[in-house]
């Protein structure tokens, strides 16, 4: 399903009033980035309840009910959590993921708001929900007249929103501090390989084990958390922020002059960490046109240039990382700086060096 515009999770209550309460609606979206909990949120703030049906668990009777002979005739009797009295939130998660005779069954409960001579009452809203086929998940394609019974919202994960729930709902502050730095590495894309993977659930999931081991939880295995819950690469930066947060290593004090790149082969994960941040601070702060560049900008900019030299000393694969082109999760750093760099770098390690 083709995405043109998009929705953040703090986006999606205000869209989901304007169109649920009057549309069926289909909610597109990754795994993992909290789309079941924001529907079981939405219902809550409308004062329903929220009756989730998981698609892949579903059998057609289990929508339609079972034949019953009333007054010498059949009618079906649908099911008791969905045949209520009183309005409610249908949610159908993973419908997209349900067998083909599944989904038909579906067709007159989310057009006609009915299963036989049931209907929902007044106010119920219905809301599905699923996986792209993108995402290396269960999906089936929808037949057309499903997908022309829905409105289709999709929701896309934003580490703002997640940092802002998670300082209120007891994350980590491991987790929480890491992700205020790196934002891009809430969420990664699914592995085509079975391999752990970034996302909101899984950052959660982090924290919910790191506070089981406790504050005196040993490198070793907070290491063994991160790589059982993260995309390895994140695991790896993670683990190299740990040596930040818990030792004298910062990349403020490496910028001022007051500390050096760790050059320790042992500590080459937090290297890496230390470099991806020098990476996404040089994206924050240069400006894609020079000459918007404020003087303390400028210098900022030949203070990288050293570093970067630095660096290459000690790993010239790290700091190759640092000035890396851009790839779908990297934005590029500017041209300019990039230009300068080139042009700068061989004088550089020539005043290093004394030649």
């Amino acid at each position: 399903m083709y995405a043109a515009v998009t929705v953040t999770p703090a986006q999606l209550p205000v869209t989901l009033l304007d169109v649920a309460v009057v549309r069926p609606v289909f909610l597109w979206g990754a795994p993992g980035i909290g789309k079941s909990a924001l529907v079981r949120q939405f219902a809550a703030t409308l004062g329903l309840d929220c009756v989730s049906l998981l698609g892949t668990q579903l059998a057609p009777e289990d929508l339609i009910g079972v034949p019953q002979i009333v007054a010498g005739r059949s009618r079906f009797c649908p099911p008791e959590h969905i045949a209520r009295e009183a309005p409610y939130c249908l949610f159908l998660d993973e419908l997209n993921a349900a067998s083909p005779d599944v989904q038909k069954a579906f067709y007159s409960l989310i057009l006609d708001r009915r299963i036989g001579s049931y209907e929902l009452p007044p106010g119920s809203v219905v809301i599905g929900a699923g996986n792209r086929a993108t995402d290396q998940a269960l999906a089936r394609p929808m037949a057309s007249a499903l997908v022309n019974r829905l409105v289709h919202i999709h929701l896309r994960a934003s580490a703002t929103d997640w940092l802002a729930w998670a300082t209120e709902h007891g994350i980590h502050r491991w987790v929480i501090e890491y992700l205020t730095q790196r934002p891009d590495h809430l969420w990664s894309e699914p592995p085509k390989t079975e391999e752990p993977f970034s996302t909101p659930r899984s950052w959660h999931m982090l924290s919910d084990v790191l506070h089981s081991a406790g504050p005196d939880v040993g490198e070793d295995t907070a290491a063994l958390l991160a790589y059982g819950t993260l995309t390895p690469a994140h695991a790896a930066a993670f683990r190299g922020y740990l040596k930040v947060a818990r030792h004298a290593h910062d990349l403020n004090a490496i910028i001022k002059g007051d500390a050096r790149w760790p050059a320790d082969p042992a500590e080459r994960d937090l290297l890496y960490f230390l470099a991806e941040t020098f990476r996404a601070r040089l994206v924050k702060e240069l400006p894609a046109d020079k000459r918007h560049a404020s003087p303390g900008t400028r210098q900022f900019a030949f203070r990288a240039k050293t570093l970067l030299v630095e660096l290459a000393e000690i790993s010239l694969e790290i700091a190759q990382l640092v000035i890396a082109e851009e790839d779908k999760d990297r934005p590029l750093l500017p041209a300019w700086f990039l230009v300068e760099a080139a042009r700068d770098m061989p004088r550089l390690v020539a005043a290093r060096s004394g030649t």
